[in-house]
């Protein structure tokens, strides 16, 4: 499953450093695949879609900061539980439920991101 960043955000940054694929982002700031990963030009997703890793797309939140699904590993292979859950200070960084992947799963989307 992907982490995401409930309502109760308080914008405090903690969390953007933490994250080793880049996943999350500003209020209203737009976000891309190739943002800090080794994604770059026209690429294929994980589910078989072609996608412009480049292309800048539409913020998820235009009021707190925000994860991208597609770029969240939960920190496997990096660590032993998510990052930004860990140092938020308002615990806002939750399981997203309607996301739900295996840790398999998960470790194919870091070797993704990170071309491994």
């Amino acid at each position: 499953m992907a982490i995401i960043i409930t309502e109760e955000c308080i914008n405090c940054d903690a969390c953007i450093a933490e994250c080793p694929n880049n996943a999350i982002y500003e209020p209203d700031q737009e976000w891309s695949y190739s943002d800090e990963t080794s994604l770059s030009g026209l690429i294929t997703s994980l589910n078989g879609e072609e996608i412009d890793a480049d292309a800048q797309n539409d913020p998820i939140s235009d009021e707190f900061y925000y994860i991208v699904p597609d770029k969240c590993t939960e920190c496997k292979g990096f660590h032993d539980e998510p990052q930004c859950a860990s140092v938020c200070p308002v615990d806002c960084c939750i399981i997203d439920e309607n996301h739900v992947e295996t840790e398999d799963e998960l470790l194919l989307k870091k070797a993704w991101l990170h071309g491994e």
